[in-house]
Formats: structure tokens, C-alpha cells, sequence
């Protein structure tokens, strides 16, 4: 584990808070308040006890015995009472806090540049970190949990300095006894004990880091050999036609002997406590005879006894406490600097600053819109192929545009960078004579309305899904579903488009099959008024009578919009206005369906001809 400096970790702690209370407002607080009050208690007590046994003892003021048992009492109801309230409020926050944290990096997602998505790197950071908070409580929830210790340790130091200032000042019958060494002596043997107890845990803890990073490991290798390889459908047909869970019962079979080969780790994590524990018992014998030789020389009643034993005990557990939290910090310290070093990966994406122009029908405009590919070349982040080479095209406003190829050919590339979730390595792309990178990019993203071929539905109502806010007009929602053909589906749902889809934000949750999604993720596009809309495969899960349906309509749907769509089955490509053919990452040859037809060694004609004697 690599050092940091106590500065570092004080600034790394600080942040940490900060994050807890901008994701888990009043949960650092409200534990610090909890055991602010949970280690008070005990003194109020104690000190109250050692009263009652002192006046039982000796003078037995049954008046002044009356007022301590009342007081003692009345303060235990009022601790009990406001540690009930405070716990409650704690218990509730601590148990929305993981849902919390999943939100930091959610939000974190959002922010990072598209390319750093896919890159497989920053994708195995955030798993790390991901993994290290949510399977150990690595870091934040250290954090927290570290402030109810720091809270305990204050408490109990300056309240056992305040009542054990008694015992030394107290004079017996013995000079000896009454020596100030025995201050000297008391508080080495205490901070003996202490020192004892951190260093155990600096060891534990050294052992433990080391097995977190195998168990993290080890963790996900299990979750998914013996959890999601059976429970998510996606696999589970697999899994029973080929008898895959032989497989996964033999990797299952190593990880569980690999984990019982590691069972030293947590032996040796279990040795260094235990070592500290009886160092800290033989400096508690040590205290108890101390005070044990004053009240035996006369110094105080035996109520004192119980008073200065107990916080004497209490004194070497803030001690312990204290060492054992400045130990820890730098644990938990190295895992919130990996969860930073995360979320301060920047967003490098020129985010431009010029606003789009607002010449869509829709918004008074003359629907003046044009899209130019200029000489674009690309390749992906860490490789050195290029996916498009020196690509030309135009997208005029209100046309119909087809992109052909074979897998690999670069045509999902060419969309993205279409929508600018890359921008191009070589070349630019234009939109109205300007490089789409000086726009403002939030602005120039809502110029789009997309289907990607993974597109992804939510457990949301259906009408949250196509208008994707909550806040939508139900009317233009139903209308948008009818034009992409989804009009006889919703006539069944049991709540019309307020029908929550999926199960799981509920049990009333409808599913709906993949053409069934693939047309409510049109209607989606539809929803959303803007000058492009973008299809990828916008067909590819749907029946022939649907797709036939779809494309009759196609004019239709796509209105005074410009459209692009990618698409394999050629026949849809008759409406279109212009077909680019892509071939390893080249236009390989443009124009109309009949226009590219008249090529007889063309690649178009050859994917038309290929397809088309399956239907002769």
C-alpha cells in the first residue's frame, strides 16, 4: 500500500466528506450526533451510580439518595429517548446510502466523455472502485463509519480526563500510592495498550488490503459462474441446451478450493487483534489494582471504584479508538483516492459555445439544414486501424439517406460520428458550413432523434419511454405509438401508455417483445421534434407485414425530417432518396436504388441479387 502523507489524507478525508454530504445529506452528522450521545451515556451513568453506592455506603441521605436514583432515571429516559430518534433517522439514511453511492458513479457516467465509455481501461477503473465500495465498504462507507469511531474516541478521552482528575487528586494513607508517578505510570501503560492495538490493526489492515484485491477478483468471477450464468434470461436457454453449467460447476469447484487455500489470510487478520486484546487486558489489571490499592489505603468509597475502573477502561478504549482510526484513515484514504482518481477523469470533448440555429419547421425555420462530411477519416482510442478512410458525403435537409454495407464496414461508425458521440481524426464534418465541433454540444445533441440497434427500454410507463420526461403530452405520446405501429399492442395494455413496462420497479410491469420494443423506441424518436432523425436497423426485430407496414409509411413517420438509416435489408432502400455502400470503411459507391442497380459489377447490385433470390 502505498504512503501518503497525513496533510494528503486530511485533504482526501475532507473531500470525502463533501461528496457524503452533496450524496448522503446529514448521514456523516447525524452518526456523530448518535454516538455523541451513545458514549456520553455510560459517564452520566457511572457517575450517578458511583453516587448512589457512595451514599448507601456511608452516609445514607435517603433524601439525596432519592434525587441521584430520580436524576439518574429521568437523564438514562432522556438519552434513551433521543438516542431512539436519532438512531431511527441514522438507520434510515444508512440504508439509502448504497443506493447513494451508485448515484456518484451514475452521475459520473453521464459526464465522461462517449469514447471513454468503450474504453475498456476506465471501464476496469470504475469496476475496481465500484467493487472495492459496494463488496467491503472500501473508502466512503469506511468514512462513515470511521466518523462514529472518531466521535467515540474524542468523547471518551475528555470525559474519563474529567472524572478520573479526581482519583490523583484524592490523598490516601499511603504516600507511595499517592506518588505522581503513578499518573505517568497509568497513562504509559494505557497509550502501551493503545500503541499495541493500532499497530495490530496496521498489520490486519496490510493483510487485508492484499485480500480484498484477490476476493474482488474471486467475487466476480463467482457472481457470474454462479449467479448470473443461471438467473439472467438472456443466457439461461444457452446454459440448458449445451450444458454450460458443467463448465461453470468446474471454474465454481477451483474458486471454492482456491478460497479455502486462502483461509491463512483471514487467520493471520484474526492473530493481531487477538495479541492486542491481551495486551489491553493486562494494562486494565494493571488499573484495577491501582485503584483497587487507594480505596483499600481509604482515598474514596467504593462507589469511586466503580466510577474510576470504569472510565479508566474507557480512557484506554478512546485511546485504542483514536490510534486505531489515524491507522485506519490511511486504508480507507488509498481507496477514496481510487474512487477520485476516478471521477476526476475529464470530460476532454471540446464542448464549442455557438448556438444551433433554430431553422426547423417546427420552430417557424425554413428547414435549411445541411450535414457535409468533409475528407473524414477515423479510428478508435488505443488502435491503430482506421474504421473510415477519407469518407465524403452530404445530408441535405428534408431527405431520405440509406447506408448499406457488410458487418465491419463502418456504417454505425459513420452515425456516431453523425451525432458527435466522436469526433472524426482526420477531416470534419460540417453542419451549415460550420464544424460541428464550435457548436454547443448539448445543444447540437438535441438536433437528433436516434434508434441505435442496442437501443434500451426502462421500467418506466410506457409513456415516460417514448416522451422520456415526466412531464408529457399524452395525446402527441398515443399518436406517436400508432405511427410506429405499436397502435394494437397499446389497445391492450391494462393502463393504456401509463403501463409501467418490465418488472422491475413492480410486480404490474408489462414485458413487450423485441419488435414490440423496437416500436416503441421509434415512437420515441418520433416523439422527439427534430430536424434528423437517425434509424439503425429501425426494423431488424420486426415481422415482414410490420416491416412492410413501416416502410410504407416511411414518408409519413419521417415527415419534413431529414433521415438516415442504416439498414441490411436493401428492399427498404427503394424511398430513399440517396444509398451510400459502404466497404471497409470507404463509400464505396452513392446514389438511387435504380441508379445503383445499372452497375452490374457494383457491391450493391451484388448484396441486391443476393437477397433477392430468396423471394423469387
Amino acid at each position: 500500500m502505498k504512503k501518503m502523507s497525513v496533510r494528503r489524507r486530511i485533504a482526501v478525508t475532507a473531500r470525502g466528506f463533501g461528496i457524503l454530504k452533496q450524496y448522503c445529506p446529514g448521514l456523516a452528522q447525524g452518526k456523530a450526533l448518535y454516538e455523541l450521545i451513545s458514549s456520553l451515556q455510560p459517564f452520566v451513568s457511572v457517575w450517578f451510580t458511583a453516587q448512589i453506592i457512595n451514599e448507601v455506603t456511608s452516609r445514607q441521605r435517603w433524601e439525596t439518595l432519592l434525587l441521584y436514583v430520580s436524576c439518574l432515571a429521568g437523564i438514562n429516559f432522556l438519552f434513551a429517548a433521543a438516542k431512539s430518534m436519532v438512531g431511527r433517522v441514522c438507520s434510515q439514511k444508512e440504508s439509502q446510502m448504497w443506493s447513494w453511492f451508485g448515484k456518484i458513479f451514475s452521475d459520473k457516467q453521464m459526464s465522461l466523455d462517449f469514447a471513454d465509455l468503450e474504453n475498456a481501461g476506465i471501464q476496469l477503473q470504475k469496476k475496481q472502485a465500484e467493487e472495492n465500495l459496494f463488496m467491503f465498504g472500501n473508502g466512503l462507507a469506511q468514512l462513515v463509519w470511521g466518523t462514529s469511531t472518531l466521535v467515540r474516541a474524542f468523547t471518551n478521552i475528555a470525559a474519563s480526563t474529567a472524572m478520573t482528575f479526581t482519583l490523583f487528586a484524592s490523598r490516601s494513607g499511603s504516600k507511595f500510592i499517592d506518588h505522581p508517578v503513578w499518573i505517568f505510570v497509568l497513562l504509559m501503560c494505557i497509550a502501551a495498550g493503545g500503541f499495541g492495538h493500532s499497530r495490530a490493526t496496521v498489520k490486519e489492515n496490510k493483510i487485508f488490503t492484499k485480500w480484498c484485491k484477490d476476493t474482488v477478483w474471486f467475487n466476480r468471477v463467482y457472481s457470474f459462474f454462479g449467479r448470473d450464468l443461471y438467473m439472467m434470461t438472456q443466457r439461461a436457454a444457452d446454459v440448458r441446451i449445451y450444458g454450460q453449467n458443467f463448465v461453470a460447476e468446474k471454474v465454481l469447484d477451483g474458486l471454492i478450493r482456491k478460497g479455502e487455500a486462502d483461509r491463512g489470510s483471514i487467520l493471520r487478520m484474526a492473530l493481531f487483534p487477538a495479541l492486542s486484546r491481551v495486551m489491553i487486558g493486562l494494562v486494565n489489571a494493571v488499573c484495577y489494582l491501582f485503584v483497587a490499592a487507594k480505596a483499600f489505603y481509604g482515598a474514596f468509597g467504593a462507589g469511586s471504584i466503580v466510577q474510576y475502573v470504569t472510565v479508566l477502561s474507557r480512557l484506554g478504549d478512546g485511546l485504542q479508538d483514536l490510534m486505531f482510526i489515524f491507522s485506519d484513515n490511511e486504508v480507507y484514504c488509498t481507496y477514496l483516492q481510487e474512487l477520485f482518481d476516478y471521477l476526476d477523469i475529464p470530460n476532454r470533448k471540446y464542448q464549442g459555445t455557438i448556438p444551433v440555429e433554430k431553422r426547423f419547421f417546427c420552430d417557424g425555420g425554413d428547414n435549411e439544414y445541411e450535414i457535409e462530411f468533409r475528407n473524414v477519416s477515423f479510428k478508435y482510442p488505443a488502435t491503430d486501424r482506421f474504421v473510415l478512410k477519407n469518407v465524403s458525403a452530404k445530408i441535405h435537409a428534408g431527405r431520405r439517406l440509406a447506408i448499406v454495407g457488410e458487418n465491419g464496414s463502418g456504417k454505425t461508425t459513420f452515425i456516431k460520428l453523425l451525432c458527435r458521440l466522436y469526433d472524426p481524426t482526420e477531416g470534419e464534418i460540417l453542419l451549415n458550413g460550420i464544424d460541428i465541433r464550435k457548436y454547443d454540444y448539448q445543444e447540437y445533441m438535441t438536433a437528433f432523434a436516434v434508434v441505435f440497434q442496442d437501443f434500451r427500454l426502462f421500467s418506466l410507463s410506457l409513456a415516460q419511454n417514448v416522451s422520456c420526461a415526466a412531464q408529457y403530452d399524452s395525446a402527441q405520446v398515443e399518436r406517436c405509438l400508432r405511427e410506429a405501429g405499436f397502435g394494437d399492442r397499446l389497445m391492450q395494455m391494462p393502463d393504456g401508455i401509463e403501463t409501467c413496462l418490465y418488472k422491475d420497479a413492480g410486480e404490474d410491469g408489462v414485458a413487450v417483445s423485441g419488435g414490440e420494443a423496437q416500436k416503441v423506441a421509434l415512437a420515441r424518436a418520433i416523439y422527439k421534434s427534430t430536424p434528423f432523425i437517425v434509424l439503425d436497423e429501425p426494423t431488424a426485430a420486426l415481422d415482414p407485414i410490420a416491416e412492410a407496414e413501416i416502410y410504407g409509411r416511411f414518408h409519413e413517420i419521417a415527415g419534413s425530417r431529414t433521415a438516415v438509416f442504416i439498414s441490411h435489408r436493401l428492399s427498404s432502400c427503394i424511398f430513399c432518396d440517396e444509398i451510400l455502400v459502404f466497404r471497409e470503411g470507404e463509400i464505396a459507391e452513392r446514389g438511387t436504388h435504380s441508379e445503383l442497380l445499372q452497375l452490374e459489377n457494383g457491391r450493391y447490385r451484388m448484396l441486391w441479387d443476393a437477397q433477392a433470390q430468396y423471394y423469387r
